[in-house]
């Protein structure tokens, strides 16, 4: 059982069902609701291999299974019913009429790739426009946004939308290659780096993201709202493969700089996302979440969460999976970026 954090007592408990409850983001906020003392509900498939607070209902439905859903839940309501994994304007649909009856308070988590691209001004607010030509996954958050702030001016729907970005735990390494980078790092490679390294870009550890979004749980107040939950911490992205780099043990890693609209040439899947999100930067205003849980403050410095990312992986040797693909793009294009110096 996860130690209480302090003040946990003053806390008031609240029923409150996660839809998914597993991923990087909910189960980091599963640990802080069950540590206060909240009563939740976990509705998922039941095919992660996260673990589950003690303490915690767990629910198995497809969330997709309308019927299935209504089962397994019966009559219940909730103070606050949390989505993760709405994706498309048809899923929000669904999870609306879903939980529409059943709750005061339904909190959509969106993105903060869904702000706009490129940034016309710096930090980034709740009131920056929502608009992204480079990204399918952000335009269909997007729209799932303007479906469920249409149904709460329309119909009273209880919505509260979060935007997080770049949320990490000890399982995600931050970097475009992933572990094929480190992998490259450790044997005298050259890493690819997009652009020149210089754009900055916001990590947030799940264990402090955790801390405001289980504060807004059951507030009336964040109903109609939208809220940004990200680090106030912003890095270049030289220097987030610096960071990698010494937590693998690596003095100087070679870093070569390759042009966004050069990799996504030759990649559209990483190309949408870094034309949409990673080679922008990115420095946000937490100013409106801390207005409603003032003691809302990330202190886990990305330094110290790359050493917890690399110590995790080589605990654990099965996940230090070399992707071939990225391997001989990174050789073409590192290649290239040589000559061309």
């Amino acid at each position: 059982m996860v130690a209480p954090p302090e003040a946990a007592d003053t806390v008031a408990p609240r029923s409150i069902l996660f839809i998914g409850g597993t991923g990087v983001i909910s189960a980091a906020a599963a640990e802080r609701a069950v540590a206060l003392g909240h009563r939740l509900t976990i509705l998922n498939r039941g095919q992660s291999t996260r673990p589950i607070p003690d303490g915690t209902e767990v629910l198995h439905a497809d969330v997709r299974d309308a019927a299935a859903v209504r089962e397994v839940l019966g009559g219940r309501e909730f103070d606050a019913v949390a989505d993760f994994i709405s994706y498309t304007p048809e899923q929000a649909q669904t999870s609306m009429e879903l939980f529409r009856e059943r709750t005061g308070q339904y909190v959509f988590i969106s993105s903060a790739s869904a702000y706009q691209k490129p940034p016309t001004r710096l930090p980034i607010r709740e009131s920056t426009p929502l608009k992204n030509p480079f990204w399918q996954y952000s335009r269909d958050k997007i729209a799932c946004e303007e479906l469920l702030f249409r149904a709460y001016r329309e119909d009273d729907f209880p919505l509260t939308v979060i935007r997080p970005s770049h949320t990490y735990d000890r399982t995600k390494i931050a970097m475009v290659g992933a572990w094929t980078d480190i992998h490259r790092m450790r044997n005298g490679l050259p890493v690819m780096v997009h652009g020149d390294g210089t754009s900055l870009w916001t990590l947030t550890h799940s264990k402090d993201f955790a801390k405001a979004f289980v504060g807004l749980l059951g507030r009336p107040q964040a109903v109609g709202e939208s809220y940004t939950i990200t680090s106030d911490e912003y890095l270049p992205w030289n220097q987030i493969y610096q960071l990698f780099a010494r937590a693998a043990g690596v003095r100087e890693p070679e870093l070569v700089h390759v042009a966004s609209d050069t990799i996504a040439a030759h990649d559209e899947e990483l190309g949408s996302n870094l034309l949409g999100d990673r080679s922008h930067s990115v420095v946000f205003d937490n100013t409106k979440i801390k207005s409603l849980v003032p003691d809302f403050a990330a202190t886990i410095p990305f330094a110290d969460g790359a050493r917890e990312i690399i110590e995790w992986h080589d605990s654990n040797p099965e996940l230090q999976q070399v992707n071939e693909a990225y391997m001989q793009l990174s050789d073409k294009l590192t290649g290239w970026a040589r000559q061309g110096a």
